[in-house]
């Protein structure tokens, strides 16, 4: 299978069951879970899952495409399923499992959904991936205390959320936690709390972004943004 991103391919639609079926991971596995609505998915999301990969010496990533966000307003969201059959098109790659399983696990929040996770997969290594973006808001989350004790997590960089992620309340209360980075190859071994901060990502790309560009007239509108599926 091509490593490679899919360039003006069609997509494969996805089954409604196969779009929250639950990626398989035996013991031992290192595996990343990197949550959010995908809305849509795009080459950021694929850049940053290769680097934690590589980085953070992963098995696989699984992209946890949610029902919605508890922060945001929703009402325009497509389904899951949708979401799922774009993402896997743009993923592409046979170590990142593309899945809306909280949807089966009956989950809103990521704390409940890793705690889940955990407690039927007590022997698989995960470690919870976000952007920086998410770390500087991360203290609006629910129980984030808590999420940070169940598995190591790694941040990765973004272009512009640098600073005002490391200076946010989450990363100043989780700082005596924090690994450098040179050891980011071990977290998945380390008991939590233990968080790592991954640069050399420095992608302009956001989803709010694409889906406002969506929104212009066609003649404003660049060949960059991908069609809504």
């Amino acid at each position: 299978m091509s490593c490679e991103p899919r360039i003006g391919t069609p997509m494969r639609p996805v089954s409604a069951h196969d779009a929250v079926s639950m990626p398989m991971a035996p013991a031992g596995l290192r595996v990343g879970l990197f949550g959010g609505t995908f809305n849509p998915a795009h080459a950021a999301h694929r850049a940053a899952s290769l680097l934690a990969l590589k980085r953070l010496q992963l098995d696989r990533i699984w992209w946890l495409v949610t029902p919605g966000n508890p922060l945001k307003d929703n009402w325009d969201l497509p389904s899951v399923q949708e979401r799922v059959t774009f993402a896997r098109h743009v993923a592409h790659h046979p170590l990142i499992d593309v899945t809306g399983v909280e949807t089966t696990l009956g989950t809103r929040y990521s704390y409940e959904t890793v705690s889940r996770l955990v407690e039927r997969m007590p022997r698989v290594r995960f470690v919870w991936i976000m952007g920086a973006d998410n770390l500087a808001h991360f203290a609006r989350w629910q129980r984030w205390r808590g999420l940070a004790g169940l598995v190591p997590m790694a941040v990765v960089d973004r272009l512009g959320d640098s600073l005002c992620a490391t200076s946010s309340r989450a990363a100043q209360a989780l700082a005596p936690y924090r690994v450098p980075e040179e050891k980011a190859a071990a977290l998945a071994d380390m008991a939590p709390p233990a968080w790592t901060f991954l640069h050399g990502l420095k992608s302009p790309i956001s989803s709010t972004e694409i889906r406002a560009a969506r929104r212009m007239p066609a003649a404003d509108a660049t060949g960059a943004v991908p069609p809504r599926p």
